[in-house]
């Protein structure tokens, strides 16, 4: 049987346990205590306040005033270079968007077995808009953006739902990933990434999905054009 690279390597396990505080902070939405991220990570706090420290220090977390930990500005230098060419592209198409549908736009992209958001755009003027945070993640399986990504794959693994997606160009959700929310996603195939998806979240919507989908392919192309094809 072969050996956990993390249980044989100190330095892969620190870098590991590290991401965790990260991801534990991000998924808590909040600032945490030592012994809470601790408790988090499955670990002592000793070990919890070593990694702290350390990426205390690199500006990835930040101490605030009650002495509890919350994640760092240096998180969002770092997550605009990732695909920054796509990130630059579709943000004037996203802000368009948004504003004009009145809904929260974003472009979500492949990791492996989920579909994470990497960047999005909050409608300026609207009464009740939905949050939809880069970094958020749900399975492939679930949601419109994540069927829109899909139906870019193989096709021998399909499912009914992505099949349609494929055969009508669009997915639509509703609480699938959260509830009450609904979204219409297009693929947006991109030379040179992976299969990724522009997308459109909301509460409620008089507009059919068809028609939110018909725009969402307007901007979907302007994306495409900007990084030449």
């Amino acid at each position: 049987m072969a050996s956990d690279p993390r249980k044989t390597s100190s330095t892969s396990q620190t870098l590991s346990r590290g991401i965790r505080v990260l991801e534990v902070l991000a998924d808590a939405r909040e600032a945490l205590s030592v012994d809470q991220i601790a408790e988090g990570l499955g670990v002592h706090r000793s070990i919890a306040y070593r990694l702290i420290r350390t990426l205390e220090d690199h500006g990835l977390l930040v101490r605030e005033h009650a002495g509890r930990f919350e994640l760092g500005t240096r998180l969002a230098a770092l997550a605009a270079g990732i695909k920054h060419d796509l990130q630059a592209a579709a943000l004037p198409e996203l802000t368009a968007v948004a504003n004009e549908l009145g809904m929260t736009c974003f472009v979500a992209v492949m990791d492996r077995e989920e579909c994470v958001t990497l960047v999005s755009v909050e409608p300026r003027h609207a009464v009740a808009s939905v949050a939809q945070r880069p970094g958020s993640r749900h399975p492939l399986t679930a949601g419109a953006p994540g069927r829109a990504i899909l139906s870019q794959l193989p096709s021998e693994d399909w499912s009914r739902e992505v099949r349609e997606t494929a055969a009508r160009g669009y997915a639509d959700s509703q609480g699938e990933v959260i509830e009450n929310l609904s979204s219409v996603a297009v693929p947006l195939p991109l030379r040179g990434h992976d299969p990724a998806a522009l997308a459109v979240v909301h509460l409620s919507s008089t507009r059919a999905p068809a028609e939110l989908a018909e725009r969402l392919k307007a901007a979907a192309k302007a994306v495409r054009d900007a990084l030449g094809g």
